[in-house]
């Protein structure tokens, strides 16, 4: 059992109400539900009786009451006494990202997130690129890390960390890739790796369109780790952020092609809907990442 978990049921305590609870630690009633059953798992006996309205303590929850609050004042005294800056700020972010930003990105700023705000539990979803606009748009995510879309929706607001070059990547040994064994790329003949949607997908197709060139697709796929991956097996040339190949396993078996002109890189970063920026626990998150 850990600080928060302490934490939660001191405001359940306190409030004698899951909804009004969920609503200062901003989680859901079930969510604290679930928390407060395992609680009592680890305790061995039932701490609140649920069938009243308001809830109450049973006996086993009143001694339970006062080991959170004797156990909390004494970490707030520990913290008092060796001068750590650390927030009381608690409750539940959900983030979404694809396996790659998990960790490119989030590992340092997840670090950095949790020695500040230790009670706020986040949870992380990963997934493909391509979808974390719609994630963070459906409410599926608080906020996601991203590629900065060419049209961000007028309600979102987003904050770039870092910048990533768009590449042209082929086998480290080219000659079994039509197109590619000669001095000049025949792209028409090239047989294309490409993501199924997304960002890359639509710079790399405006990139042929411009030269007049109907690209051989021979695969589509959902991710761009995947790209890699294929490409390495020497079943084609793809394109992927430079910060997917440099994380790839498959990297010391592809190269980079020297494309001009280049394709215009990835700004990443984090994305939330603009109107929940001033609730307390994206705040937080938002200024963590500007450190």
């Amino acid at each position: 059992m850990d600080y928060k978990d302490l934490r939660v049921f001191l405001s359940i305590c306190s409030l004698q109400h899951l909804g009004r609870a969920g609503q200062q630690l901003h989680m859901s009633p079930s969510t604290l539900s679930r928390r407060l059953a395992r609680m009592e798992e680890e305790a061995g006996a039932k701490l609140i009786d649920r069938d009243s309205s308001p809830l109450q303590l049973t006996a086993a929850g009143e001694l339970f009451r006062q080991h959170a609050e004797q156990t909390l004042l004494s970490w707030q005294q520990l913290r008092t006494a060796v001068g750590t800056d650390i927030s009381d700020l608690s409750g539940q972010l959900t983030l979404f990202c694809s396996v790659t930003a998990s960790y490119s990105f989030l590992a340092d700023l997840l670090s950095r997130f949790r020695e500040k705000y230790p009670l706020v539990d986040l949870r992380i979803h990963t997934g493909d690129a391509a979808e974390s606009i719609a994630r963070v748009e459906s409410g599926d995510a608080d906020v996601v890390i991203a590629a900065r879309p060419e049209q961000l929706p007028a309600d979102l607001t987003f904050k770039a960390m870092a910048s990533s070059p768009l590449l042209f990547i082929a086998p480290r040994m080219p000659a079994s890739v039509v197109g590619l064994n000669q001095a000049e790329i025949d792209w028409a003949s090239v047989p294309m790796v490409l993501s199924e949607s997304g960002l890359a997908r639509t710079r790399v197709t405006r990139w042929f369109a411009a030269r007049g060139i109907r690209p051989h697709i021979y695969a589509q796929v959902s991710g761009n780790e995947a790209i890699v991956s294929m490409v390495a097996l020497g079943v084609g040339a793809g394109v992927v952020p430079e910060v997917v190949l440099r994380n790839s396993p498959m990297h010391s078996r592809v190269r980079v092609l020297n494309v001009q002109p280049e394709l215009e890189p990835f700004a990443i970063g984090l994305c939330a809907r603009t109107q929940r920026l001033q609730e307390p626990l994206l705040q937080a998150l938002w200024k963590t990442a500007m450190l």
